[in-house]
């Protein structure tokens, strides 16, 4: 017994002794395989150097402390190298001489190669005898990876999509342009949470928020990406080839393929898809200070600023949605012209009624186009219908028999454009009076519209807020005013083509008068309805709301209340008018009626000035408030 317990401490003793030596080996940078490739990178410090700190997505934290945003240990070949950028490189440098050929798709060679060309061109001499290793896997990969030029793409705002709401940035591969290669054969590199399906819009927004997704980068051929987008989601692209070389491109794929299948840190706000994009661009140009400019948010169309500041931006495509294209052609025809599209839609045997003879050719023409493109929007939201299949056939044919026909399509309007519009964190300076007293009001915004602000850049009724905060002061105090955590409002006017539903949400909370004094009360609001266009940037809406109101000054911790709203948005040349009635029945009998006034004057794109009044009727008051405010944008 004595000589079995012998026996088994021995062999516990050696494995022990092998799990130290060989944790040991690794931790100390062991420098036996290629000393003088390590001597020369530590004479040289590459460590330091930029490029390899963009290369391994390092942060600083302070002079000589580095955290990766990388999360994924299989990026690292060093134990400590997501934060230890010398031991990370020499350990690669190790790893790169290993003599393991067994399964060559595993050598450091063939998984790091952005790694290695960077040090082949630091190490010419001291890299010359580097193993000759054959890469299937990656073969496969870059024969279909094209590696000439990048555009940046940025699928417009969706608001009915959490993800989505303020838009969305990915990168697109080109073929050399003599290959004669549609765009639609190009590759498309995506940056996005690697969410569980099963998660509720709830549940998502908030493990976004708190880094509870990780992050990948996804490479798919960009048709399906026009197909999501433009199609399904009915989002407009917008198209912003860089001009980067193609030698900066190649840099970017070798180092994309060292990040397949890699997770990262993910973050809604900031660390998002956008500012991984960054960072690919710094590994194709490491001059680059893209991700500098971006601390508390990363918001999509601001990253796109920061890439026409860096002055890579070489011009724009736009990629209008089929639902874009319907409406544009929509405001071709004037109303009994729309009418008759919508009933070719349903019945193509009208092509040949006298009603459709009676108007001239290029009406004919619009009426016929818009007919067929409606049904093909139409197509994308239903499952395959035999009546659609067979009118849309028929109106092909139709116009297909005219030589003259020529299509119509919605064009770029600089006005549309997203980087245009005004920046996407606002600080307002209010002066008010409240009844009798007066006061001075602090707002700031972290995002990024509300629907008076200029419509130059965004889409016409819709509103995102987030993380808004107003602090008022009079001669006596000063206290929170409000606080929003989010206000969205969708308006989205309804026609016989198109049948949205409209609707608002907010939460946070607002000072509100209850028993003749003001109390901070926290609310949840929500209402949905319809809105409709009468005649061009005016939108007329209606809704039922329902609000949870909670405050020590009710009888019971969370109060009920059913409502009602409903306004006009005019946009006009030199700024926005909305006027909106509203108000709230509470279920113990209290109720507020409000009519509010307020005209937005733009003065430059991050200046403006609005005026605002609201006359609001309660249980046991009238209350009045006028204010004017300063309001400039910024990033």
């Amino acid at each position: 017994m004595l000589f079995l317990n012998t026996r088994w401490l021995i062999a516990i003793n050696l494995l022990v002794a092998f799990f130290l030596f060989s944790h040991n080996t690794r931790a100390q940078e062991p420098e036996h395989f290629s000393s003088p490739s390590i001597n020369s990178a530590i004479s040289q410090k590459l460590w330091n150097n930029t490029e390899w700190i963009n290369l391994l997505h390092y942060a600083q934290s302070s002079e000589n402390e580095y955290t990766s945003n990388v999360v994924d240990q299989k990026f690292f070949i060093a134990e400590d190298g997501n934060v230890n950028p010398r031991g990370e490189l020499i350990a690669t440098l190790n790893a790169f001489y290993s003599e393991d050929t067994s399964n060559p798709d595993n050598h450091a060679l063939c998984q790091f190669k952005a790694r290695a060309k960077w040090l082949k061109k630091h190490l010419p001499e001291e890299l010359i005898n580097l193993p000759v290793i054959e890469c299937p896997l990656y073969k496969e990969w870059r024969d279909l990876m094209p590696a000439h030029k990048v555009s940046l793409i940025f699928p417009a705002y969706h608001l009915n999509s959490p993800s989505s709401m303020f838009g969305h940035t990915l990168l697109r591969i080109d073929h050399d342009e003599d290959k004669n290669s549609s765009k639609w054969l190009s590759m498309a590199v995506n940056f996005g949470a690697n969410i569980n399906n099963d998660d509720n819009s709830i549940l998502y927004a908030f493990k976004g928020l708190a880094g509870g997704y990780p992050g990948l980068f996804i490479v798919t051929p960009y048709f399906n990406k026009i197909k999501e987008y433009n199609r399904y989601e009915n989002r407009d692209i917008w198209e912003y080839p860089l001009n980067l070389t193609p030698a900066e491109t190649e840099d970017m794929i070798l180092h994309l393929w060292e990040l397949k299948e890699v997770e990262f840190k993910y973050y809604f706000f900031d660390e998002n898809c956008s500012y991984r994009l960054l960072e690919l661009l710094q590994v194709a140009r490491p001059g680059l200070k893209l991700t500098e400019q971006f601390g508390l948010t990363a918001i999509p169309v601001d990253t796109v600023r920061s890439i026409e500041n860096a002055n890579l931006i070489n011009g724009v495509v736009y990629r209008p949605s089929q639902a874009t294209n319907v409406q544009y052609l929509l405001s071709q025809l004037n109303s009994a012209e729309q009418d008759f599209a919508f009933k070719l839609s349903e019945d193509a045997k009208l092509i040949n009624s006298q009603s459709f003879k009676q108007y001239d050719q290029k009406t004919q023409n619009l009426i016929l186009e818009t007919a067929y493109h409606y049904l093909r929007y139409k197509q994308n939201d239903t499952v395959r219908s035999d009546s659609i299949a067979n009118n849309s056939y028929q109106l092909l044919l139709a116009i297909n028999s005219k030589p003259e026909f020529k299509s119509t399509t919605a064009s770029l309007n600089e006005q549309q454009r997203p980087e245009n519009g005004h920046l996407s964190k606002r600080f307002a300076i209010t002066a008010g009076r409240d009844n009798e007293q007066n006061y001075a009001q602090f707002d700031l915004r972290m995002s990024f519209h509300s629907l008076e602000d200029s419509l130059k850049g965004f889409l016409e009724g819709a509103q995102i807020n987030i993380g808004s905060l107003s602090i008022r002061a009079t001669e006596e105090e000063a206290q929170l005013q409000q606080l929003d955590l989010i206000n969205i409002f969708s308006l989205t006017p309804r026609n016989n083509f198109f049948q949205p539903l409209s609707w608002r949400v907010s939460a946070g909370l607002e000072q509100q008068i209850i028993n003749s004094q003001d109390h901070l009360t926290g609310h949840v609001t929500a209402g949905a309805g319809v809105a409709y266009k009468l005649w061009p940037h005016s939108i007329l809406y209606g809704m039922i709301t329902a609000r949870l109101e909670s405050s020590s000054q009710h009888s019971q911790a969370i109060e009920p209340a059913l409502g009602i709203s409903t306004g006009l948005l005019q946009h006009f040349p030199l700024g926005t008018a909305h006027l909106e009635f509203s108000g709230e029945e509470f279920y113990h009998d209290e109720f507020r009626h409000r009519v509010e006034f307020t005209q937005n004057i733009n003065l430059q794109r991050n200046h403006a000035i609005q005026l605002s009044v609201l006359r609001q009727h309660q249980t046991d008051l009238y209350f009045t408030e006028a204010q004017i405010s300063y309001h400039y944008f910024f990033h």
